[in-house]
């Protein structure tokens, strides 16, 4: 708390740097809360889409629920790390790498995804 309370006494751009950490902590705790629970958030989307989702569907959202957990906690920790660093390093990590880390997320996990449907008929 204390390295929190300077950083936002010493610099302009104490709460500006935090955002990014904040918003990938929140993510984190979604996916870690959720993964917990009988339903997870990642189900309850895919019950949006198709409402009848077969066991082995299910085995697999709990686990890219994990996956999701464990990919925000790690891009929480770089974000937190480049609040650290000069302001072109934590511009460029959180304005353009963590995006796309994320988009290439989501673009590998689609195609892991339509991967797992041709290969369990769900």
């Amino acid at each position: 708390m204390f390295i929190v309370i300077c950083i936002f006494y010493y610099t302009k751009w104490g709460f500006v740097r935090f955002y990014p950490v904040l918003v990938n902590f929140s993510l984190f705790l979604l996916f870690f809360v959720s993964s917990f629970k009988k339903e997870t958030v990642i189900q309850k989307f895919a019950k949006l889409v198709e409402p009848d989702i077969k066991p082995k569907a299910l085995d697999y959202t709990r686990k890219l629920t994990y996956i999701w957990a464990g990919f925000t906690f790690l891009n929480t920790l770089v974000s937190l790390a480049t609040v650290f660093m000069p302001e072109k390093v934590w511009a460029l990590y959180n304005g353009c790498i963590s995006y796309l880390l994320v988009g290439s997320f989501f673009a590998i996990e689609y195609i892991v995804r339509i991967k797992f449907k041709r290969k369990y008929d769900c």
